[in-house]
């Protein structure tokens, strides 16, 4: 366990972590991280908890997330006394074990305290996909197999859905001019399964507005007409049967009308042919880097229509 006794002067810390003495003053100032002990003489000394605190945060924000929301999870750490892994194991995969370890227990405040840890270990989005996502598709694999409950099973989505909900608030841009509205088949009641993309779209800049599961096409009319998004994600985790795919697809390209539209989730590529057909396109299967080319591309197509 690493010391809580103060020895270290902030030149010297400074050293140490790679971090400038004005920078992590400023932590101190903002985000309360961390909170050194004071001498006599006012002096700021650092303990080897502090420094580890401090690296830590540092790894978060070199993997993209800001310091303050860094601080923030780093914070809820330290409160619920999780400890930072100090081998050189996949911290990621580590992290989804121990949700699905604590779902197997039926034991909703080691879940809660797996899920918060898996929170601070780096940008949202990289939480979402690597641990979130591959832990629920476990749980979800376990629970077909007759492993794990229905009751652990929605468990787990409720605290994991809670956590994604409370990142993307973190990493929404308040200042950000452009929306995607994002929302589920009007038949699909897998919530969790958008927040990636969600998550994405707010690093990348974008006002994220969720509606949700069971998403009927006229909500999505009413969105597009009175928020004007740059462009709408939906998603289909299980494909409608045949007349009713159809149905659902004709529905959300009227209601999108000229903004362009995207389908992703697991039951996506089965609906290609109708949803091109309809003008929309299918993101299932592609790299977070050409997701994100082929929604610029959308939208700069989007704006051309729209001018002439």
């Amino acid at each position: 366990m690493a010391s809580h006794k103060g020895k270290y002067r902030i030149n010297a810390v400074s050293e140490m972590t790679g971090i400038p003495a004005a920078t992590l003053r400023a932590w101190e100032r903002r985000y309360g991280v961390p909170e050194p002990r004071r001498t006599e003489s006012s002096y700021r000394v650092y303990s080897d908890s502090d420094i580890a605190l401090i690296r830590r945060v540092r790894q978060m924000c070199d993997r993209g997330m800001a310091p303050s929301e860094a601080a923030k999870l780093v914070q809820a750490d330290l409160e619920q006394a999780i400890p930072i892994p100090a081998n050189n194991a996949d911290p990621f995969s580590q992290a989804a074990d121990a949700i699905v370890r604590a779902v197997e227990a039926f034991d909703p405040q080691q879940l809660e305290g797996s899920v918060r840890h898996a929170m601070a270990l780096g940008a949202a989005s990289a939480v979402f996909d690597r641990v979130f996502r591959p832990a629920m598709a476990e749980i979800g694999q376990r629970w077909h197999d007759g492993k794990v409950s229905v009751g652990q099973e929605h468990m787990a989505t409720q605290i994991v859905e809670t956590a994604a909900s409370t990142m993307l608030g973190l990493v929404q841009q308040e200042d950000a001019e452009r929306t995607v509205v994002v929302a589920c088949f009007a038949d699909d009641t897998h919530s969790l399964a958008p927040y990636g993309f969600a998550l994405h779209m707010a690093t990348w800049g974008f006002r994220v507005v969720r509606l949700g599961a069971r998403t009927p096409p006229n909500a999505i009319r009413q969105a597009v007409e009175e928020l004007s998004p740059s462009v709408v994600g939906l998603s289909c985790t299980v494909t409608p049967a045949g007349h009713r795919a159809r149905e659902l697809v004709e529905g959300y390209a009227a209601a999108c009308g000229t903004t362009p539209w995207v389908v992703g989730g697991s039951g996506a590529t089965d609906l290609t042919e109708v949803v091109t057909q309809h003008g929309g396109t299918i993101i299932e299967g592609y790299e977070h880097r050409q997701i994100r080319a082929a929604i610029e591309g959308l939208i700069a197509k989007g704006r051309k229509r729209k001018r002439s």
